[in-house]
């Protein structure tokens, strides 16, 4: 996965994961048990209705992060003039930041009432897609380990005949 769940628990997405992943026919858990299952930390001491609620969370939220890993994939694949090897291994902090904004629309794509324009869940998500345009368009690089060769130094180059003229062939004519 390029973006794991202790990512989003690190994000402090827990409540936003809790309300967008909770099947309907559970109870959404409460915060703190959300952020304890996406960590894999003890759940023992907790409520465990709201447990079973945040596991069920944790299998959906996966399914939407597997999506967007797969969508990257898609476009690295498609990398000009050379594609990326995937899956990237180690995986670059951007892609991981793109695969949390593509997995959080996928899990918010079914809500209405808001206005695209505002909404930041959609405003990441187009970033990380026109990002991953210019990957694939080879004008937008991941780093030290791309696979495109970088860009010249900028000094120019001269080809051409050899020199009429130097110290040698002037010699006779000068100091």
């Amino acid at each position: 996965m390029y973006c794991t769940l202790v990512q989003l628990a690190d994000a402090k997405l827990a409540r936003e994961l809790a309300q967008a992943a909770t099947p309907e026919r559970l109870r959404i858990p409460a915060d703190e048990v959300m952020d304890a299952v996406l960590r894999g930390a003890g759940t023992t001491s907790m409520d465990p209705d709201d447990v079973a609620a945040a596991q069920a969370a944790v299998v959906v939220i996966g399914r939407a992060l597997d999506s967007a890993d797969a969508l990257i994939d898609g476009y690295l694949r498609m990398r000009k003039p050379v594609p990326y090897t995937v899956p990237l291994l180690p995986v670059p902090e951007v892609v991981s930041v793109w695969a949390q904004w593509i997995g959080r629309y996928l899990l918010h794509k079914e809500r209405f009432g808001t206005e695209e324009k505002t909404d930041p869940v959609v405003r990441d998500y187009k970033e990380a897609i026109r990002l991953l345009q210019e990957v694939r368009d080879g004008k937008f690089s991941l780093g030290v380990e791309d696979p495109l060769a970088p860009p010249s130094s900028g000094a120019p180059a001269f080809c051409g005949p050899a020199r009429v003229f130097s110290m040698d062939t002037l010699k006779d004519f000068g100091t």
